[in-house]
């Protein structure tokens, strides 16, 4: 599979098989650039675009406790195993559609077809994948817009560990597993981030995240989450600490409290799921 490159972190909608023509969807690219680079916190919630990655690593202090059942080391697998087809794109770098950094040194990445994708639900969850030739465990880090449910769309150097290069196309089976991550969770906060307007991203989990809440006024505030892997709260997370309350795919909790609300940056929490 190969896509158009887009600087953009809103939903790329010109990926398309590499047995087809490509088809690159200027006047998509051109709207998703034009919104998405803005970092005015009233255009971001107007326009409700996305935020890419390399944020500087900002100061805040840290604290939290993770709460819940259903404890998971690496590699343990999460729900039912997929059928599918795998393919590979050129320009994987750990970039994408989840705007996340590029990883030049880990690229064991794939893009999740469309409807799997469910809205960004699967960005940073890790998947084993067999192919013809072996496994591998790949993080999600983007969207395949021409993939069929089921498909996964990999970097070169993962495909080739399951399969042979020269095939472009093969069958997989894979099953969602835990991140083998180290550390604790980390937060993004996107470009424009103040106060006012928020948009926080989720960074080394080691299991899907399924929920984040914001504590207000003391009551919790669930935030939703954008197609482009960021949970924005439109009203903004106010000033002084910030408390967030993460939920994982098996009902574990996380709570981190942040010193505060930190313009493109990413602060490190206290905690990780088990």
């Amino acid at each position: 599979m190969r896509r158009t490159s887009v600087i953009s972190p809103a939903p790329s909608f010109a990926r398309q098989a590499t047995s087809s023509p490509r088809v690159a969807f200027t006047l998509l690219v051109a709207v998703a650039l034009a919104t998405a680079c803005s970092d005015d916190p009233a255009t971001n919630a107007a326009a409700d675009g996305g935020g890419g990655g390399g944020g500087t690593t900002g100061g805040g202090t840290s604290a939290g406790s993770t709460t819940g059942a259903g404890a998971s080391t690496g590699g343990t697998p999460i729900g039912s195993p997929q059928k599918g087809e795998g393919t590979f794109y050129d320009e994987a770098d750990g970039s994408g559609n989840c705007s996340f950094d590029a990883t030049p040194n880990d690229l064991d990445v794939a893009a999740m077809n469309a409807v799997d994708y469910a809205g960004s639900a699967v960005c940073g969850e890790c998947a084993e994948v067999t192919g013809p030739k072996g496994k591998v465990t790949v993080r999600i880090v983007d969207q395949c817009p021409g993939c069929k449910k089921g498909d996964l769309d990999l970097s070169p150097e993962a495909f080739d560990k399951i399969g042979d290069h020269s095939a472009g196309r093969i069958q997989i089976t894979w099953s969602v597993v835990s991140c083998a991550v180290s550390g604790p969770i980390s937060y993004r906060f996107k470009e424009g981030s103040s106060q006012y307007w928020t948009g926080i991203q989720v960074r080394n989990h080691k299991l899907p995240i399924t929920k984040l809440e914001l504590k207000k006024n003391g009551a919790w505030t669930t935030i939703n989450r954008a197609p482009y892997n960021y949970f924005i709260d439109a009203a903004g997370a106010g000033a002084g600490a910030v408390t967030i309350r993460l939920t994982a795919i098996d009902g574990q909790t996380i709570e981190d409290t942040l010193a505060g609300v930190v313009d493109s940056a990413v602060v490190q929490g206290k905690s990780q799921f088990k």
